[in-house]
């Protein structure tokens, strides 16, 4: 039997038109992380009228929950049609977040433009991840705040998210992620260095409980050996613009 490709982000493509029926167990998962990882958040801003960027927003699960807190909102993701989806459940409920098809490593906002960034479930998915601490750090406004959580790289959590979460439980699809591409602290911490990020907090997310239909619920843990989140702030002095020299 072939190996599944891994990496494989047709996936949010395929299910887009089924995003929000809650059909799709694994869509369902990634719906169920939005609450843990903004009980985190919410301790560091205040979302109302802030101008707010979700990078990789799939389907729109963390854009619309930012909107419900007040934040003017914009979406970014590659996959067209979970995009589209995502466009369409908003205007469904009357929404006003605007959603874009592109990429972290080229985002076409102007320089300064965001208050804060959210980066959830992305960055161990990116080609090229200092050009997208780059162009996050060129975006964001001096002061501002970038909110990520991923997935740290080691044999435990290959062993969670690879072979449990994906082989055994089916809780992703089979080719979800590429293990070698998950992330340490260490390394995240001095790629958000060289971008001209101030590294914040961190602290680990996972499993807490179950609904009624046997998904997992999530939160903080204390642990990140698995997964975890923080933040990282832009200084106050000279904003970072793409004229920058990156080292």
């Amino acid at each position: 039997m072939a190996k599944p490709q891994r990496n494989d982000l047709t996936i949010y493509d395929d299910v887009a038109d089924k995003w929000w029926s809650d059909d799709i167990r694994w869509v369902r998962t990634l719906k169920n992380m939005v609450p843990g990882r903004l009980s985190y958040f919410d301790t560091f801003i205040d979302w109302q009228d802030k101008h707010v960027l979700d990078l990789g927003c799939a389907g729109g699960f963390l854009a619309e929950a930012l909107d419900d807190r007040g934040a003017h909102v914009t979406g970014i993701d590659p996959a067209a049609d979970a995009i589209a989806a995502a466009r369409a459940h908003a205007a469904e409920t009357g929404r006003t977040i605007t959603y874009d098809t592109g990429i972290g490593e080229a985002l076409p906002y102007d320089d300064a433009t965001f208050d804060a960034i959210a980066c959830v479930d992305v960055l161990e998915h990116v080609s090229d991840l200092q050009q997208v601490l780059n162009e996050v750090a060129r975006t964001l406004k001096p002061g501002g705040l970038f909110l990520y959580d991923t997935i740290n790289r080691n044999p435990l959590s290959r062993l969670a998210v690879i072979t449990i979460a994906e082989d055994v439980l089916r809780l992703l699809p089979k080719g979800t992620h590429d293990p070698d591409m998950f992330i340490t602290p260490d390394e995240l911490r001095a790629g958000l260095e060289r971008a001209g990020l101030i590294p914040g907090e961190t602290t680990g997310l996972g499993p807490r409980g179950l609904t009624r239909r046997g998904d997992p619920t999530f939160g903080r843990l204390p642990l990140k050996t698995i997964i975890y989140m923080g933040i990282a702030r832009k200084g106050r002095g000279q904003p970072r613009t793409q004229s920058d020299a990156l080292d």
